[in-house]
C-alpha cells in the first residue's frame, strides 16, 4: 500500500515516502534515505528497507520474488495509471499482465472507521485545543482587521498551543463572502456588520480535527437571526440523531428536514457532514440516502449550513463521536449567536 495515511496506521510510519508491502509471512516498509533513522525509530511492525528508487516499484518488486506469492493487490483509489505502469515496468515481463490485481474494495479504509480509545483520546485533545483556538480569536477580532489577520492569528496560535499544523486551509469568509462554503481568506476588511463564518482544524500526532462557528458584527437583521435559529436547530437535531446503528443519510435528514421546513433547504448546498481521522475528509460520508450505518468509535462531523448568495452565509459544526448509547460532542464551544 502506498496511501501515506493507512501506512501510518498499519506501520507508524510518518514521513512522506513510503510503501508498505504484506505477505502471509512478513510486512516491509520501503522507504527512502532520508527516512533511515526515522523508520527505524518509528516502525515496529514491520522490517524497514531503505531504498534509493521508488519506495512502491521497490515494493512490488519484493513481493514478486516472494515464494509463494503469485499477484499482488493494490488499492486503485490511491494508484493513477501511470504508477500502475511503472510498476509493471519493473517486473519480469511474464508477470506484467496478472502480477498486479486491483483490490474490490480498500482494505485498510474499513479498519479506520472505528477508532479505539487512544484514537479517540487524541482526537478529544485536538478537538479541545480547537475549542481553545475559538475563545482566542474572539478575544483577538477588532475593526480593520483582514480575513488573512485573522487566519494567520489561528494558524499562529494554533502552533503555540502544540499543533502540528492545521487540518486544512484555514476558511475565514466575512460579510456577503460566508455565502462561499470553502470562502478562503482574503485581504478582505472585516464589516462593520455581518457574519463570519472561521471553519477550522489542528492536527495531533497526526489525528485532525474540525470545527466551524460562525458569529456577528453588530446586531442582526430580523432574517439573519432567524436564519441562524434555523441552522442552529437543524445542527442539534443531526447531532441529536447520531447514534450506533442509525443510517448516515438519516442524521443527514434530520438537519435537512429543519431547514426545509424553514424555507431554507435549497440554500443547504452539501452534505450534512464526513467522517474525520488521520485524514480531514475520510468515510463515512453523512449525506442523503447514504446507507452506512453508525458504528461506536466511529467520528463524523455535523455541519450543516445555508448559504444567500450576495447576502451572507452561516456554517456550524461539531465532531461527533458515535457511541453505544448516542453520540458525544467533541467540540462543545458556545453555538448560540455571538455579536460582536
Amino acid at each position: 500500500m502506498t496511501h501515506l495515511p493507512d501506512v501510518r496506521y498499519l506501520a507508524g510510519f510518518t514521513g512522506s515516502s513510503a510503501a508498505l508491502a504484506v505477505t502471509g509471512r512478513a510486512a516491509r516498509l520501503f522507504t527512502d534515505g532520508r527516512y533511515k533513522s526515522q523508520a527505524a525509530e518509528e516502525v515496529q511492525a514491520a522490517k524497514v528497507e531503505i531504498v534509493s528508487g521508488a519506495p512502491a516499484l521497490a515494493a512490488v518488486q519484493w513481493l514478486s520474488a516472494q515464494p509463494g506469492v503469485e499477484n499482488a493487490g493494490f488499492d486503485a483509489a490511491w494508484a493513477t495509471v501511470a504508477e500502475l505502469a511503472r510498476w509493471k515496468a519493473g517486473l519480469a515481463s511474464g508477470l506484467r499482465r496478472k502480477f498486479l490485481v486491483p483490490l474490490g474494495e480498500p482494505l485498510v479504509e474499513s479498519l479506520r472507521l472505528m477508532k479505539d480509545a487512544d484514537e479517540l483520546a487524541i482526537m478529544r485533545k485536538a478537538a479541545l485545543l480547537g475549542c481553545k483556538l475559538f475563545d482566542h480569536i474572539l478575544e483577538f477580532l477588532h475593526l480593520g482587521l483582514r480575513e488573512i489577520d485573522v487566519a494567520a492569528e489561528l494558524e499562529h496560535q494554533a502552533r503555540v498551543l502544540g499543533a502540528e499544523g492545521m487540518s486544512f486551509e484555514t476558511i475565514v469568509a466575512s460579510g456577503p463572502r460566508s455565502a462561499l462554503p470553502h470562502g478562503r481568506a482574503t485581504t478582505a476588511r472585516l464589516p462593520r456588520r455581518g457574519f463570519l463564518t472561521l471553519d477550522f482544524g489542528v492536527i495531533l500526532k497526526g489525528y485532525c480535527s474540525d470545527m466551524t462557528r460562525t458569529v456577528h458584527f453588530g446586531t442582526p437583521k430580523p432574517k439573519e437571526r432567524s436564519a441562524y435559529e434555523a441552522v442552529l436547530e437543524a445542527q442539534q437535531a443531526a447531532v441529536a440523531a447520531v447514534g450506533s446503528g442509525v443510517k448516515c443519510g438519516d442524521v443527514d435528514e434530520a438537519a435537512r428536514s429543519v431547514l426545509r421546513t424553514a424555507g431554507l433547504a435549497e440554500a443547504f448546498s452539501h452534505s450534512t457532514g464526513h467522517g474525520v481521522g488521520l485524514e480531514i475528509h475520510e468515510p463515512p460520508r453523512v449525506g442523503t440516502g447514504q446507507t452506512t450505518v453508525l458504528r461506536p468509535g466511529m467520528v463524523v462531523t455535523i455541519e450543516p449550513g445555508i448559504y444567500l448568495q450576495g447576502e451572507f452565509g452561516i456554517r456550524i459544526e461539531d465532531m461527533v463521536a458515535v457511541t453505544r448509547t448516542g453520540g458525544e460532542v467533541m467540540t462543545p464551544a458556545p453555538k448560540a449567536l455571538i455579536e460582536l
